[in-house]
């Protein structure tokens, strides 16, 4: 495979990942509505705890297997060592899924005194059990994903993806209405059984996928092993956690600030002295089910890119193709911004106005969410480069990184939460502060490690210049539209212009190239009519 061929592959599959990614949140925003109408911000308090301590243990037991197996298959498969390759899956298999059973265990034990003493939301404990089988049945799915995405097919992890959060989505609000009538706390259970649900759906698809894929699985293992050995158990297990530890270690440090965000936010809020304990919770259901659902759908894009970049990174490096590395990581962190920073700037110019429109029931928290958007342009930079350092083999740096981000926020809550002044707004403000630093230090970490000299005009000037006229053109249009109709309406219309300003925008000062297009969703189409438009050449 020539060097356009790889790179025309790597741009193909971040684009299915990130067109996934999106309808995988959209559905997520979609069910979110009637979630909250039928719970409202405490039942989300409820819900989220339970979430954030499964996300937790999720994390520690399968998080960074994806990206580790997907790594080492890509690596065999570069050097023709298609036995080994498979048998990464194989020993991952067994590995991940003794894991996750060990993990789902635990949480079915301790389940109610972690929502006592952990989450300081007793109610909680009705989630926790209705979420711990799912832990089991994602440990199984995260190796098949791994194993299709190291053979530099996202379609099984894209398609999965997305029957999953239908099948979530459905689950979540119909059981969600019917226990209602029994109690919020029973209600949001119901909510989080639609999680498991959703997980056995998309275990189907990934099976049915590994079927459709057997006959060239087994052609390729008939191959002769000439010219290397097949790797032990011992090896692969070693290798494995040699790279997986350091990512779930990077990834479980934010998960635990979010466990900390639950405990500190409830308790700091508490200190303060303005908030009974009632409104706490309903504050804390803001942060959750509100301010993370909404801000982490632009991220989505990053994190595909980012997924879709590491087996790609990966595969270059052994080959040591540097030039196609350089490539592919300026390609991923310029794509990452191009869309996160006009998230950012867009959500905080009509954060009130957005969570009307989506949560008419509960419109509370736009301050929230207008402070808390700029954590998206953190966020996903934080995200692209960890991905690239995980793909050229640093997988510990990023680890390290998370961990003085994560004391930053800590600190951050502890002085910012308990000012009445700042309440529930300090907590984001500690979030932001906790990306800032990660992605400083990731990317500073990464252009150390590969010498590359990352285009900031493209990366971060044009972008921001072109966002800014966009914030300007969507307030605007907002307060025009306002006058004449309702506020659904207008922001949906405020939101379609900003959209075409910016795109425009980007073409006019070339901030934007063809083959960036052509990574975003539908990016043939808007190509072509980009071409129509004398927009490009």
């Amino acid at each position: 495979m020539s060097h356009s061929e790889r790179g025309n592959s790597f741009v193909k599959q971040a684009a299915i990942l990130a067109a996934a990614s999106m309808l995988v949140r959209f559905i997520g925003f979609l069910y979110r509505v009637p979630m909250t109408a039928i719970i409202g911000d405490e039942g989300n308090a409820v819900y989220s705890a339970g979430y954030q301590v499964y996300n937790f243990l999720l994390i520690l037991s399968s998080a960074g297997l994806p990206a580790a197996i997907a790594k080492m298959v890509s690596e065999r498969l570069a050097l023709k060592e298609y036995q080994n390759a498979h048998k990464v899956f194989r020993v991952s298999l067994v590995f991940s899924g003794t894991l996750s059973f060990v993990f789902m265990v635990i949480l079915i034990i301790f389940a109610r005194s972690i929502a006592i003493n952990i989450c300081k939301i007793p109610d909680a404990y009705y989630t926790l059990l209705t979420l711990a089988p799912t832990i089991f049945i994602v440990g199984i799915m995260a190796v098949y994903r791994g194993y299709f995405q190291g053979m530099n097919n996202m379609i099984p992890t894209a398609v999965s993806q997305i029957v999953e959060q239908i099948f979530h989505a459905v689950f979540s609000v119909f059981l969600a209405w019917l226990f209602i009538d029994n109690s919020v706390a029973l209600a949001a259970a119901g909510g989080t059984s639609g999680t498991g649900i959703g997980a056995i759906a998309a275990l189907s698809v990934i099976f049915m996928a590994y079927g459709l894929n057997r006959k060239k699985i087994k052609r390729r293992l008939s191959l002769p092993s000439d010219g290397y050995e097949v790797e032990s158990s011992a090896t692969i297990i070693k290798v494995l956690l040699k790279t997986a530890v350091p990512i779930i270690i990077g990834t479980a440090i934010y998960s635990i600030t979010n466990l900390v965000d639950m405990s500190m936010v409830m308790g700091r809020l508490m200190d303060s002295g303005a908030f009974t304990h009632e409104e706490a919770t309903i504050l804390y259901g803001q942060l959750q089910g509100k301010y993370v659902t909404i801000t982490t759908l632009p991220v989505a894009i990053s994190t595909a890119i980012a997924t879709a970049s590491i087996p790609s990174i990966a595969g270059s490096m052994v080959l040591k193709e540097y030039d196609a590395v350089e490539r592919k990581i300026n390609t991923a962190i310029k794509i990452s911004m191009v869309i996160s920073i006009p998230a950012a700037i867009g959500i905080a110019v009509l954060a009130p106005q957005i969570l009307l429109m989506i949560f008419p029931t509960a419109p509370g928290g736009g301050t929230l969410l207008r402070i808390g958007a700029f954590s998206i342009i953190f966020l996903a930079l934080s995200q692209i480069v960890t991905g690239t350092l995980q793909g050229i083999g640093k997988v510990k740096v990023p680890a390290r990184n998370a961990a003085v981000g994560a004391v930053a926020k800590i600190v951050a809550n502890y002085f910012l939460i308990v000012i009445p002044f700042f309440n529930i707004n300090g907590a984001v403000i500690a979030t932001i502060i906790c990306y800032l630093v990660a992605s400083t230090l990731n990317l500073r970490a990464l252009i150390k490690a590969t010498g590359f000299t990352p285009d900031m005009v493209a990366i971060l000037v044009k972008p921001t210049i072109a966002s800014l006229i966009m914030g300007v053109v969507c307030f605007g249009s907002y307060e025009v539209c306002d006058i004449f109709f309702g506020n659904t309406i207008s922001t949906l219309a405020s939101i379609g212009v900003s959209v075409v300003i910016y795109f425009v925008i980007m073409l006019v000062i070339k901030g934007i190239t063809e083959s960036d297009i052509r990574l975003l969703p539908a990016g043939g189409k808007l190509v072509a009519i980009s071409r129509k438009l004398r927009l490009l050449k």
